[in-house]
């Protein structure tokens, strides 16, 4: 059954026809209220710039303040017509001349009508910022930066990247690009695995891992040294290419960086039939003797119709998020949560942290207990009685917060737990008993706006902190009271990307951030740039973690 408005969620952010579609850009820019602060990515009469990558030769722009910038750079062939649904293919040689100084079209999202301004599916590109110093001899640092939007867009598009690379001197190249979300990233079924690849979405941003390791020394950058970072589900994406192939390294990157990292339900391929199916229906390919060939053969404007949500079997309203990683038996070889418990991951150093109410921009205005076992079903539908009393137990009625209903603050802490807190302890956890150093976070920075909201410090609030509030929408809080927050975080995370330490170049008199540890110690960011530590199972986190952790498999995270 498709989801119609009468099964949506409640929710006052942003509606896409049929379909709920929360974006980072929305929870930062137009819920605070502030207009994106980001440099003209199209500027007239600026030096030109030059890279040859061998298929082809891009001219981008030098900005005023020296940093090099080429926008949307191919990194794979169009994913069209046969090459929808299989792993992306290099680039074709002798492109010639090629322009870098707009960026490229994004991928579909969900629920949005086909044609859409400024989206393809010819969609892979990437975007590098490079400092003047760089050149084929040089060995910087390479931050990779994987946008987030749940699977089921893009949500952090076209952020630009100066003035990270900037701030830090110039002591890094800073790289975001483009990968398949929705239905063209991550339809799944048997049929989709006998004849194509299963999580292509996964597989473009591989690829673009892999064209990092071919190209980047041209641009100045150390393919030696690559950090990969993700905000959401490009933080849960970064948690999966830690585990991929059961922890296979491939020497892709040598440290990663996992804001808010995002674990939905990630079911086995062979539970995903009734998804492929629907698909067929809707786009009139279920007869097909070859249904993959009449996929492939469909317009853009027909799949984009389907590429929407419906509930899970058996659930009448559908789950935030519905088009997810698989368990493929390949890439992911089980679930994320078995492969981290059992050490099947890449040894390499790390830093993880979450927001303090993650949950909040995505709970449901739950009126009573039973409405919030009911969300919570829509989104792990494998939770038995047991677990749902469970449920209760651990996440009674909270004090009540302005503008929401009696049971939203529970549902929150519940939804951001299971979803995001959670899983990232337990990443930390599976680090800190490992060889390799870990760093967590907490970030508690109080917004005037999202306090009277009701939403405490939500789901991405510490991106501008990190990547700079001039990269992205962002609160005015950020250019107010919390202004020294952001110096700070971002010395931190710069630091990281140059000496996979977040302390060899903090700001002067900074505390130092000690790691994870076996006693699972975190730092916790608050208001005015102060600082102090926590274990992260204080204040029943750590029963309640417990909960989720024994039902990961049950919730197929």
């Amino acid at each position: 059954m498709k989801v119609t408005k009468a099964h949506l969620r409640k929710c006052s952010y942003f509606f896409l026809p049929g379909v709920l579609f929360i974006t980072i850009s929305v929870l930062l820019g137009l819920r605070f209220g502030r207009p994106s602060t980001t440099k003209n990515d199209n500027p007239s009469g600026l030096p030109e710039t030059t890279v040859d990558l061998g298929y082809a030769q891009y001219v981008g722009n030098t900005l005023p303040g020296g940093t090099r910038q080429y926008l949307g750079v191919r990194y794979a062939l169009p994913p069209t017509g046969d090459r929808r649904w299989r792993a992306p293919e290099e680039p074709l040689p002798n492109q010639g001349r090629q322009q870098a100084k707009a960026y490229g079209a994004i991928c579909y999202p969900i629920g949005l009508a086909y044609p859409a301004d400024g989206h393809d599916e010819d969609c892979l590109f990437a975007n590098i910022w490079a400092p003047n110093v760089g050149n084929s001899s040089t060995k910087l640092p390479v931050w990779v930066f994987i946008q987030g939007g749940g699977y089921s867009t893009l949500a952090s598009w076209n952020w630009n990247g100066t003035d990270a690379v900037e701030k830090s001197g110039g002591k890094f190249l800073f790289i975001n690009f483009n990968y398949r979300v929705g239905l063209f990233g991550f339809l799944a079924g048997g049929d989709v695995e006998a004849d194509g690849n299963l999580n292509v979405g996964l597989l473009d941003q591989r690829r673009l891992l892999q064209w990092v390791q071919t190209h980047i020394s041209k641009f100045g950058g150390d393919p030696n040294h690559v950090i990969i970072h993700g905000v959401s589900a490009g933080a849960g994406s970064v948690a999966m290419h830690l585990a991929a192939y059961g922890g296979r390294n491939d020497n892709l990157f040598v440290g990663a960086m996992a804001q808010s990292a995002f674990f939905p339900a990630q079911p086995h391929v062979s539970d995903l039939e009734y998804q492929f199916d629907r698909v067929l229906d809707e786009v009139g390919c279920r007869s097909a003797q070859d249904k993959m060939k009449c996929l492939r053969g469909t317009s853009i404007g027909t799949l984009q119709r389907a590429n929407d949500i419906s509930p899970f079997p058996g659930r009448i309203h559908a789950p935030h998020f519905y088009w997810t990683p698989c368990v493929d038996g390949d890439l992911l070889v089980d679930y994320p949560s078995v492969l981290f418990k059992t050490g099947n991951f890449v040894q390499v150093p790390v830093l993880f942290g979450v927001c303090k109410d993650e949950g909040s921009v995505f709970a449901d205005e739950a009126e009573s207990s039973a409405d919030q076992t009911s969300y919570l079903l829509d989104q792990y539908p494998h939770l038995n009685a047991t677990h749902q009393d469970t449920l209760a137990s651990l996440y009674p009625r909270q004090p009540p917060l302005p503008n929401h209903a009696p049971y939203f603050p529970s549902l929150s802490r519940a939804y951001g737990e299971a979803t995001f807190s959670c899983p990232s302890t337990s990443l930390l956890t599976a680090y800190g008993a490992s060889s390799s150093p870990a760093w967590g976070y907490r970030f508690a920075v109080p917004d005037a706006d999202n306090t009277a909201a009701g939403l405490g410090m939500p789901h991405v609030f510490d991106a501008p902190a990190v990547l700079g509030p001039g990269m992205l929408p962002t609160a005015a809080s950020y250019y107010a009271y919390n202004a020294p927050v952001v110096p700070l975080v971002m010395a931190y995370f710069a630091s990281f990307v140059r000496a996979l330490d977040p302390n060899r170049h903090r700001t002067e008199g900074a505390p130092v951030w000690g790691t994870w540890g076996a006693n699972g110690s975190r730092v916790v960011f608050e208001v005015e740039g102060r600082m102090k530590v926590e274990n992260a199972a204080d204040n029943g986190m750590g029963k309640r973690c417990a909960f989720w952790d024994e039902v990961a498999e049950t919730t197929e995270q």
